[in-house]
């Protein structure tokens, strides 16, 4: 007899988004357009030729061109993500002038309605969800505020500029690590487990040692800073989570990812040199074997979950399976929904789960596991792992 599938057992999982672009007192969609003018969704809708202006359009020629690259994308995955947000949170599907209507006043509804945030969390048992802006942890009207993790790349590239641009690169290099004291010391003091910052592209590696001359290049600058933000992460005891792959130097508003082969190996001297806990998170397909890799030859570093370009089925079957044969479970965290709104939080995350079950059916299957060891690898990828990391309680939350 064919065993059941493990969809619903892994729907009912705990999960904790480690990346979102909430905030907390905004944390609903407005109207049809707060969801449907997702960045991601609205791409994929411009394969099908919709408009790139299209909040321009009157509002009738507007509905009309996205009801056409609506329907002309609909295998493309955030249109499966954006149809299963109408279909399972509002009832409504997608057909005609009438439906986006319909869709729009019911979206409007239900954002007035007390506990509507908390209600698309608990019907995916999503506990915590992650930022990266102070002003935006506070999440009304939710159980719990979101787990802060304060973002550096704001302040970290003028550091490497102010040093890089100084008349005296000495004093301005002591300077910027006083910055950088100050600003994790009150970090830790507002209570945040970690940080985040981005890191672009680069040629220096961590494993060199640079010494500030007027020959020092920004980015070995950047290293030297990246060496005191770990020695500091480190005597405070915070983690600190990297987003790679994404660069922006190619055009004028353009990201691409960039596969970049030696991208997470430069990194391996803050890895082998500090104890915290490293994040990685990748945009780039062929970074992700590079990430396990990292994670598999140092215990301090885990891999975190699928951001930007990486968010599409193929690239999670394969992810998973890399992590699958190298990687304990609690070595790995899988959900990054990127959300603007609590509505794709829930369209992103059911994805995921759909996509995790039918892995772990299939690796189940082949008998490469059984049907416990499963289960426990899906709740540590959606939940355990980051609780660990975080400093929560495996029921925090509930």
């Amino acid at each position: 007899m064919k065993q059941a599938s493990l969809l619903d057992d892994i729907m009912a999982m705990d999960v904790i988004d480690t990346h979102t672009h909430l905030v907390g007192d905004h944390l609903c969609a407005e109207d049809f357009w707060k969801i449907a003018d997702y960045f991601w969704l609205n791409r994929e809708l411009q394969t099908a030729g919709y408009p790139a202006d299209a909040e321009k359009l009157p509002e009738q020629e507007r509905m009309e061109a996205f009801l056409r690259a609506y329907q002309g994308s609909r295998n493309t995955l955030m249109n499966i993500a954006f149809t299963t947000i109408l279909n399972d949170l509002y009832g409504i599907e997608l057909t005609n002038l009438a439906s986006i209507r319909e869709a729009d006043e019911r979206i409007q509804a239900r954002r007035q309605e007390a506990g509507w945030a908390q209600s698309v969390a608990d019907r995916l048992h999503v506990r915590r969800f992650a930022v990266n802006h102070p002003d935006h942890a506070a999440f009304v009207g939710m159980k719990d505020h979101a787990l802060l993790f304060p973002r550096i790349d704001g302040w970290l590239p003028k550091l490497v500029q102010e040093v890089f641009q100084a008349e005296s690169r000495e004093e301005a290099l002591e300077q910027a690590k006083a910055h950088i004291r100050e600003q994790l010391r009150g970090y830790h003091e507002a209570g945040c487990p970690g940080i985040m910052t981005t890191l672009s592209n680069y040629e220096a590696a961590a494993h060199e040692a640079y010494a500030i001359s007027s020959d020092t290049a920004s980015d070995e600058i950047l290293f030297m800073l990246l060496h005191d933000i770990c020695a500091e992460l480190e005597s405070l005891g915070m983690f600190l989570q990297l987003f790679l792959g994404v660069e922006r130097r190619w055009g004028s508003t353009a990201a691409a990812p960039v596969n970049d082969s030696l991208r997470v190996v430069r990194l391996y001297g803050l890895f082998e040199r500090y104890s915290i806990p490293f994040e990685l998170v990748t945009a780039a397909e062929l970074s992700n074997l590079d990430v396990v890799q990292a994670a598999w030859n140092f215990p301090n570093v885990h891999v975190g979950g699928m951001w930007w370009y990486n968010f599409r089925a193929s690239t999670y079957t394969q992810s998973m399976q890399h992590r699958l044969e190298a990687l304990a479970p609690i070595k790995s965290s899988l959900i990054v929904s990127d959300a603007r709104c609590i509505e794709w939080t829930y369209g992103k995350i059911h994805v995921v789960k759909r996509l995790l079950a039918g892995f772990l059916d299939d690796q189940t299957a082949k008998g490469w596991i059984d049907r416990e060891g499963a289960l426990y690898c899906a709740s540590e990828w959606l939940y355990g792992s980051a609780a660990q990391r975080y400093g929560l309680s495996q029921r925090e939350g509930m």
